[in-house]
């Protein structure tokens, strides 16, 4: 079984944790990085345009700073209250197919959402995770020589009317929800600390690892 170390890095501004993944990703191709892992985290304000962002999909400006990714996908926001994963995963440890990567990543989450006791599902034609027919896992990825980063955004207790500045994910309509809204109730931090623990769970059996877990930075709320 393959090993996947856990890094919880706590609330880390969107270009030091996009330099951080990188930095991962070219280790892990390198083979100075021997095993897969894991960034969970949360970030300021952000709004990030993937490879497939139309302009017109940033409605208005949110006050908040718009990068240029490499990701798939198209705009997508990420704040405080977003649980942000990043696996550096080496596919050839598992399998070296994109779609099955994809789905993969999305069961992980969906299992995630069943310990959590929110039914989740797929939404056909679409990446990501639904609920009741709204979104709350969004996901893009990049992939170099078959290992990933950029990942899936959780929402727990996120502000949704940021999305009201974006078409997210180019989804004309789409309704964002969160797991604090699926749930009605519950402390902001309990909801946290069980979303983790539940995604951990979840890619344990998804991806079949063996979970590790190194010290990380506290939550700031």
């Amino acid at each position: 079984m393959n090993t996947l170390e856990v890094i919880q890095a706590g609330r880390v501004p969107y270009g030091a944790a996009l330099e951080q993944q990188r930095q991962l990703a070219d280790d892990r191709i390198a083979g100075r990085l021997p095993h897969d892992v894991l960034l969970l985290l949360e970030h300021p304000p952000v709004v990030t345009l993937g490879r497939n962002s139309h302009a017109a999909h940033l409605l208005r400006p949110a006050g908040v700073d718009v990068f240029e990714v490499e990701r798939g996908g198209d705009v997508t926001f990420h704040g405080p209250g977003q649980l942000v994963g990043y696996p550096i995963l080496d596919l050839s440890g598992y399998k070296q197919d994109l779609h099955w990567y994809l789905r993969t990543l999305e069961q992980a989450l969906i299992a995630a959402l069943g310990i959590l006791d929110i039914p989740a599902e797929r939404n056909p034609g679409y990446t990501g995770v639904w609920t009741r027919g709204k979104k709350i896992v969004s996901i893009g990825i990049h992939v170099k020589q078959w290992v990933t980063w950029h990942g899936f955004a959780l929402n727990v207790s996120t502000d949704l009317t940021y999305f009201n500045h974006i078409v997210p994910c180019g989804i004309q309509g789409v309704e964002m929800t969160s797991v604090l809204r699926e749930r009605g109730a519950g402390s902001t931090e309990q909801l946290w600390e069980e979303s983790v623990s539940a995604v951990i769970k979840g890619f344990e059996t998804a991806f079949g690892v063996i979970v590790s877990h190194s010290e990380g930075c506290a939550r700031n709320d």
